[in-house]
């Protein structure tokens, strides 16, 4: 029998992370209904018009009753497939819910739910392992963390895919950029955003980069201390944004010509497919993930010692001043977003491993 597959019921399970929220309406025109189980209030700009149920639970380990919660709701519906977003606390509820229920479910992991939590403690990591062993299929958006995965537990299928970018700008006029740098990570102690702030420093302290600016968006839980790190320095030449809205950071892309990332831990982030996406030259941390798409000297730089990061950041300030340069490795980062990270593509490549799924 031939022809197109039919659509799909699709129950999603995640937390309210703007990332499970973004994947919903991303894969909505792809399914013929969706149903959510999330930790919170649903946004209005990510209602789609196939959206059914709307379940509101706790998903931390304390909430014993999120499990049987779930599986109402299942039995309920009936969805064709189920969508689990992190290998965490979320997989363990979700997984105990569809004990027992033929219903395939596709797990995807989003970086510190494989790299960081099952290095916790012992528990952890055997709650971590059942959940990815339990699941009919493992997406990971790295191949570093797709061979992770595979040292905790024994996996049916494995697919590489990220959420992407939402889409493609037009190419940069890169003689038109500011001599302006951008951070925008979580302010929080996983990013290392106050060894931005200090390599800043060295910058404002030589007088080569006396043009140079730095913007540090988004927010956190360290924010006011990394105001205060930015006032006892002296810095002159940094400003915080707070969080901003994507429209907005999205200028702020456009305006920068260095994207500095120095996470002690990551996955592929949609920051960095964003940042290379609108024409800044990447400088990030020594993580398997970045090595995937950034090549030390080509298209971006890797810092080998956060120690060393304001060496690093002036020696990558040279060569994002030179417009040659930074558009020969603005071309290369656009190529590789557009053949592997960009939003809509992606969800029907996720899509297409639902309808794997149903087929088996």
């Amino acid at each position: 029998m031939s022809g197109t597959p039919r659509l799909p019921r699709l129950l999603l399970i995640g937390s309210a992370s703007v990332h499970t929220f973004r994947y919903l309406a991303g894969i909505a025109p792809h399914v013929a209904e969706v149903h959510l189980v999330c930790s919170g209030e649903l946004p209005e700009r990510y209602r789609v018009p196939n959206l059914g149920r709307v379940l509101q639970v706790g998903f931390g380990l304390a909430a014993l009753g999120t499990a049987a919660r779930i599986a109402a709701l299942i039995d309920e519906l009936q969805p064709d497939i189920v969508h689990v977003h992190q290998a965490n606390s979320v997989a363990w509820h979700a997984r105990r819910a569809l004990a027992g229920r033929r219903v395939p479910w596709l797990l995807t992991c989003w970086g510190s739910d494989v790299l960081l939590l099952p290095q916790r403690n012992r528990w952890m990591k055997r709650m971590v392992a059942a959940n990815l062993a339990a699941a009919s299929a493992i997406s990971s958006d790295s191949l570093h963390m797709a061979a992770v995965v595979r040292e905790l537990a024994p996996v049916q299928r494995m697919d590489v895919l990220n959420f992407g970018m939402d889409a493609l700008p037009p190419a940069p006029d890169i003689a038109a950029k500011p001599l302006n740098v951008l951070s925008c990570r979580l302010h929080k102690p996983l990013y290392r955003i106050d060894a931005i702030v200090r390599a800043w420093a060295e910058v404002e302290a030589d007088a080569r980069f006396a043009a140079w600016t730095l913007t540090v968006a988004a927010s956190g839980e360290q924010s006011d201390s990394l105001r205060a790190l930015a006032d006892s320095l002296g810095l002159q030449r940094l400003s915080f944004t707070g969080f901003v809205s994507p429209e907005l950071l999205a200028g702020m892309y456009r305006q920068a010509r260095l994207f500095v990332s120095v996470p002690r831990s990551d996955a592929t982030s949609i920051s960095l497919l964003e940042a290379m996406g609108h024409g800044c030259l990447p400088l990030l941390s020594n993580l398997p993930a970045n090595l995937e798409w950034v090549l030390d000297g080509v298209n971006g730089a890797i810092v080998e010692d956060i120690a060393r990061l304001g060496t690093a950041l002036k020696a990558q300030l040279l060569r994002a001043a030179d417009d040659s340069q930074l558009a020969e490795a603005v071309a290369l980062n656009r190529r590789l977003v557009a053949e592997k990270g960009l939003y809509r593509d992606n969800m029907g490549r996720f899509a297409a491993i639902y309808h794997d799924l149903l087929a088996r």
